[in-house]
């Protein structure tokens, strides 16, 4: 019984994480104005909004100008109300549940949002960081989340900073052998950035949920899950190249989250 109860809330939830997906990006309200369908802008009755089983009796058509509704909607949907079960699951029915959850949530918009857009909206980034941190059984736990976010923002911010001086070293050490008597005063070397500034927030958020050592766990596996996709784009266009990486963090935080005492129990066993 608390396990459907979780997965209705997920579902709820997850169809107004499609509100979300949909609007930010467009820097739109996701508060007012009604749900209406995004070919022919007419505006939605209620039973057209019924999570997951309006996508299925419409099959999947909007029910005015019969265009396909994206399959995302019912996906997004489904996963929330998977997130909401697994965390009932682990962690019961409770308030610092529902506060991971909702972090979770939120990373899943994220991902969505990054590999469609390419972009990690800060006030998302915020709103999970701040979710994260709330997911505590204590005061004390609240702290110790807080901090761990702040270890691991400033961790990557240093790395963001080392590995971005390095790069632009490099081709500024690349570029000096192409100088000319009449060019050698001209440094136009662009500051390559190494690594986004919306990856330093997920890093914080994933140091809230899943302390230091898991933290460290959860970057490496991120890594790996990346590691196929990174091969299979490498010989394609710059775009192409530009792999959506917050996905992969937000997908390796939930596993380990969800496997956190096994993993627990290897590195004790092993180190």
């Amino acid at each position: 019984m608390e396990l459907s109860i979780a997965f209705i809330f997920g579902l709820l939830f997850g169809s107004f994480l499609n509100v979300v997906i949909l609007r930010i990006p467009n820097e739109e309200s996701v508060v007012f104005g009604s749900s209406h369908c995004t070919s022919c802008n007419t505006a939605l009755k209620p039973w057209h909004n019924i999570p997951l089983f309006s996508w299925l009796f419409l099959r999947g058509k909007c029910s005015y100008c019969k265009t396909k509704i994206s399959l995302q909607y019912p996906l997004i949907e489904l996963f929330s109300g998977m997130i909401f079960v697994a965390l009932a699951y682990k962690l019961g029915i409770n308030l610092p549940a529902f506060f991971v959850a909702l972090s979770f949530l939120t990373l899943l918009a994220l991902s969505m949002i990054d590999f469609k857009y390419k972009m990690v909206p800060d006030s998302l980034n915020l709103l999970a960081i701040t979710f994260a941190v709330l997911g505590a059984y204590s005061i004390g736990g609240v702290f110790l989340n807080f901090k761990n976010a702040l270890l691991f923002a400033g961790g990557f911010t240093l790395l963001r900073f080392a590995l971005s001086y390095y790069l632009t070293s490099s081709v500024y050490r690349a570029g000096l052998k192409t100088k000319t008597s009449w060019n050698k005063h001209y440094d136009r070397t662009p500051f390559i950035e190494a690594m986004g500034e919306g990856d330093i927030m997920v890093a914080a958020t994933m140091g809230a949920l899943l302390g230091v050592e898991l933290t460290l766990v959860a970057i490496f596996l991120s890594a790996l899950l990346a590691l196929p996709v990174m091969v299979a784009v490498i010989k394609g266009s710059k775009e192409q190249q530009r792999v959506p990486f917050v996905p992969f963090l937000a997908m390796a935080t939930f596993i380990v989250y969800l496997y956190d005492s096994p993993i627990h129990a290897y590195i004790e066993a092993n180190y």
